[in-house]
């Protein structure tokens, strides 16, 4: 168990090597963090926490940076995530405020963790539990071509375009007509169910017609949009190339991954509010250098999905945390209203 003086010190190790990125010496600990005690005595303080693992030597006649254990510890000790600026939140708010719909959300969402951060971003599109189906449009392009749009009552817009057959206007107009009569109001399983039901009752004249809406309509219910996930802000990553093991590429091939991403994402928000995942802790070997900040987003009785970023472990964890809380809680509740 580490004393206070010794987590002092290790809170000073982190935020120095953090801000300057490079290994921190005793002297410079005493001259910047007033500990009031002589640099052999932080010598000795730092041997003990090398030798718990806590920090290491990268080199000789070096100074000391973190460990992953080390990371671990200060992130478990920051007790409450400090909150954001007034301003902070107003330049939030201002940056997502007009979006149009879900996917404008997550676009938005994604650009600003990027650059808030100044970390790999990744946001997980939602699935709400309670989103009903809004609207059904059917748009005629040519005499022989449609496009069908399925509106959610999230904002979330879907289309397929579609074979008519030649239908004409008016058939187009009975059969729009009929999915909304039946459909409007309904979840989107409940929805999926209806449609086969509609079917078998539409005139024959309008069966051809129907069936090729319906297929096109079952596809966009029955897409599962968690599976999604859009990635923001991978260049960032060449600013920290001599922070990885070896290079930055085997990051870079795993955030191209959404199987990885998703359960990257899934891993580091099992727990409710801001989780922090740090170096070995990652499920992913390429990633073993990385630390992921997540936060699931929505109704606490009705989380929608994940978001957060990915970056080195030399990672301003303060900060990082309290932005992705801050976008996830902003996220939630512009999504909700």
């Amino acid at each position: 168990m580490l004393d206070d003086r010794k987590l002092a010190i290790l809170r000073a190790i982190v935020t120095d090597y953090v801000s300057m990125r490079e290994p921190v010496g005793s002297k410079a600990l005493v001259e910047r963090y007033n500990l009031d005690v002589s640099p052999a005595t932080v010598r000795n303080d730092m041997a003990v926490l090398e030798e718990e693992g806590y920090i290491t030597q990268p080199h000789t006649s070096a100074g000391r940076i973190p460990t992953d254990k080390g990371y671990r510890l200060f992130v478990d000790r920051l007790g409450a995530v400090k909150p954001l600026s007034p301003a902070e939140r107003r330049a939030i708010e201002t940056f997502m405020a007009g979006a149009l719909d879900v996917d404008d959300v997550i676009r938005r969402t994604v650009r600003l963790l990027a650059q808030i951060t100044q970390q790999v971003s990744i946001v997980q599109y939602p699935v709400m539990s309670t989103a009903v189906v809004r609207g059904v449009e059917i748009v005629q392009l040519t005499s022989q071509r449609a496009m069908v749009i399925l509106v959610s009552s999230t904002g979330r817009v879907d289309q397929r375009p579609i074979e008519t057959g030649g239908a004409d206007a008016e058939a187009i107009a009975a059969v729009r007509g009929r999915l909304n009569g039946e459909l409007v109001g309904l979840s989107q399983a409940k929805a999926m169910e209806a449609v086969g039901g509609l079917l078998d009752r539409l005139p024959p004249a309008e069966r051809p017609l129907g069936n090729v809406v319906a297929a096109a309509l079952v596809e966009m219910l029955g897409a599962d949009p968690s599976t999604k996930v859009m990635v923001g802000g991978v260049p960032n990553l060449t600013r920290f190339s001599d922070q990885f093991e070896t290079t930055v590429k085997p990051v870079l091939e795993a955030l191209e991954e959404q199987v990885v991403l998703l359960r990257l994402l899934g891993e580091a928000s099992s727990s409710p509010g801001v989780t922090v995942r740090i170096g070995h802790e990652n499920p992913y070997e390429p990633l073993h250098s990385t630390s992921v900040v997540a936060s699931s987003y929505g109704p606490a009785s009705d989380a929608w999905a994940t978001l957060g970023v990915v970056g080195p472990t030399r990672m301003d964890y303060p900060s990082t945390m309290a932005a992705v809380r801050a976008v996830a809680r902003y996220v939630g509740r512009f999504l909700e209203g």
